[in-house]
This record gives structure tokens, sequence and C-alpha cells, in this order.
């Protein structure tokens, strides 16, 4: 054989293989689409739900509880009605999704106004599995949307980073860049997290470009001293496609969720879109934190 056939072999071979990454990346893709699809119903509003109302009369009774005899998934959609916040027709059946799909999937992210609609996963040993293999195991592109072991899986830290690739499709996290635009950023401030018994909302506080630190590493996100200096070198950024909400800012008795992915032909940042916990503030106002 001579060279030229054994280079022309070997394009063909790069060429197969090229398309056999391509073709097993929009499987994955479209199974993950089909899951997201699976989620959407109609929710019973919790409002409907029958509580018995305390008497208008004078009596040595305490007042009844408003939320008494409702699940802490239930006072959340109870909240987001008393807030008027928008309520996403999801349903999670996270069961299914263990047994059926992956058993690392332990949370659900959705972002609305982008293609944020997915099952978040961890790894119970390798923190960077997920950015190389799919939720079915396959190894390649898009990967999933994950956490690491530097975070709990409860949401009750102060940070809880997820992490997605910037596919050009829009796919995983690609479609976060969209809140590189003002009016965008105005019109969709919401972050839903779904777990097995919680439905956390997050308002959109910042949407920026970092440096590629590892954030739960480069900063002591365990101690108030290293949690202030977090917050002084985020509020410090300034940019073009720097969008904020001043009014939201948190402190270190907050809970924030990032969602960081990759910034195009820029190794050196990372595009962040990140929210405050609302049900806290809400808990916090009538006397109690996170259950």
């Amino acid at each position: 054989m001579t060279i030229a056939s054994l280079c022309l072999s070997g394009a063909v071979v790069c060429i197969v293989a090229a398309g056999c990454g391509l073709a097993n990346e929009n499987r994955v893709e479209a199974e993950l689409e089909s899951l997201a699809q699976s989620t959407n119903v109609t929710p019973t509003p919790v409002s409907s739900v029958v509580i018995p109302k305390a008497t208008e009369e004078p009596t040595a009774e305490p007042a009844v509880d408003p939320d008494a005899g409702l699940t802490a998934f239930e006072k959340d959609i109870r909240f987001l009605e008393e807030e008027e916040i928008p309520i996403p027709e999801k349903e999670i059946d996270f069961e299914d999704l263990k047994e059926n799909t992956n058993k690392d999937i332990y949370a659900w992210i959705y972002v609305p106004g982008t293609q944020v609609d997915y099952p978040v996963l961890r790894h119970p040993t390798d923190n960077s599995y997920y950015l190389n293999y799919n939720i079915d195991g396959t190894k390649g592109y898009p990967g999933c949307i994950y956490t690491e072991d530097y975070n709990s899986m409860d949401f009750t830290d102060f940070n809880t980073v997820l992490y997605g690739h910037n596919m050009r499709n829009g796919t995983a996290f690609g479609s976060l860049h969209k809140f590189e635009d003002a009016d965008f950023f105005e019109e969709n401030p919401y972050v839903y997290v779904y777990t097995e018994e919680r439905l956390l909302v997050y308002e959109i506080f910042r949407a920026y470009e970092f440096s590629n630190i590892h954030l739960l590493l480069g900063y002591d996100m365990n101690s108030e001293w290293g949690i202030s200096k977090y917050l002084e070198d985020v509020q410090e950024v300034r940019g073009m496609v720097c969008n904020k909400r001043d009014e939201l800012f948190p402190d270190a008795d907050n809970h924030v969720i990032t969602l960081s992915t990759c910034v195009s032909n820029n190794g050196n940042k990372r595009y962040l879109v990140q929210g405050v916990l609302l049900n806290e503030m809400a808990s916090e106002e009538a006397g109690h934190g996170m259950e």
C-alpha cells in the first residue's frame, strides 16, 4: 500500500470516527430532550388543598398553621403561589430516573427561556466523570450537568456549583450565554431546582465572565472571611456581558447557585449565571430557616 493510500485510509477513519461521535451526540441529546418532555405536566395548585381555618372568635387554642399537613414540596409550591412566581409545569419521578436512566441522578434543573431542562448528576468517586461521559455511560459530548463532592447534595452550602459544556447548538449549558443580553436577563430571572423533597427557586443576581479559578477550591467557602473575599471579587466584575441585580446581591447567610460553563475561544474565563435562593428568604422572614 502506498503512502498516499495510507493517508487516505487514515482520513477516512477520522471522518467515520467524527461521524460516529456526532451521531452519538445527537442520540444522547435526543434522549435528554425526551426526558425533559416526560417531566412536563400540569401541577395541582397547593391552594386547592383544603386546610382548616382558624376560628374568628376569641379562643384559647393556638391559630392553625396554614402550612400544617403540607409536605416540604407543597410548602415550596405555596410559597411560589403567594409570591406570584411562575410555577413550572413539571413533575419529576426521581425513582424512575434512578432506576431506568442513571442511578447518579439526584436533582433536576430548569431555567426558563433556555434549553436548560436536565437532570443533575454526581458520580460517587470521580468528580470529572460527567464532564466526559454521557447519561447513558457513553464517552463524549454533550456530557451531563453535574456537581462535585465539594458540595453537599441538598443545596444547603453557601455556593452550590453546577457544571455543563458550552455546546455550540445551545444544549447542555450552551444556552446560558443568552444571559449576556440585558433584555433576556431582565425577562428571565428564575432558576428552578427540583430535588426528591423540594422545589427550590433562585432569582438570578449575576450573569458574567469570571476567571477559570475553581470556585470551591480557590476560595474558602466554609468561612465567613473566604465568602466575603469571594463576594468582593464578584462585585468588582465589570464588562459588556456582565448583567446584574444589585438589590439581590447575597451575603454569607444566603444560599447561592452557580451555573458554570466555558467561554468560547478563551480558556482562561468561565461564564457564570448565579442566583440566590428565594425560599429561604421567606422562611427567614417567618422566623425559621430551611428545613
